[in-house]
């Protein structure tokens, strides 16, 4: 199966973008998904569950937030993460990983692109659906752009080849 490499533009062109990335990049690991991308993808996709969410952010109408913790839960249909950027981010693309080969679930997962970790290797190269997208994207309805490049990776039995 070929791989799909897409590159979508979203650019941050803003001349205080360096000052919006020094605020934003010491605060959290958590960001709040772009409402534009999030749409577009829904458009094709279809979500059915927000696995990474806040009250206030979630996205599709069935949801888990820190509390439920997603990745306790079952994974299952169509689900979109835009999961913590910290250390446990792994974990995260491991489940996806393993809840689409066990044809449970597809995930589409909004990422930073990090080619230098073992989880980029281990799992998302293995999906023929990688869209790294172009400039930075602005995080939190704007208050800031990302410090680093993001992808979608799209996790399912169809974009895996049946590994």
């Amino acid at each position: 199966m070929k791989k799909k490499i897409q590159i979508v533009d979203i650019i941050d062109r803003s001349e205080n973008r360096n000052e919006n990335i020094r605020k934003k990049s010491n605060k959290s690991v958590e960001w709040s998904t772009p409402a534009d991308l999030y749409n577009e993808l829904d458009q094709e996709f279809h979500f059915e569950y927000d696995l990474c969410a806040t009250p206030q952010n979630a996205k599709a109408e069935k949801y888990y937030t820190k509390k439920e913790d997603g990745l306790k839960q079952e994974w299952k249909g169509t689900c979109f993460a835009n999961p913590p950027y910290g250390r446990g981010l792994n974990q995260w693309v491991e489940k996806a990983f393993n809840s689409a080969i066990n044809d449970k679930a597809t995930t589409v997962m909004l990422l930073p692109v990090r080619s230098d970790t073992n989880w980029f290797h281990d799992y998302c190269l293995k999906s023929n659906d990688i869209r790294y997208l172009r400039g930075r994207l602005k995080f939190n309805d704007g208050e800031g752009s990302a410090p680093f490049p993001n992808m979608v990776v799209v996790f399912s039995k169809e974009t895996l080849g049946g590994n």
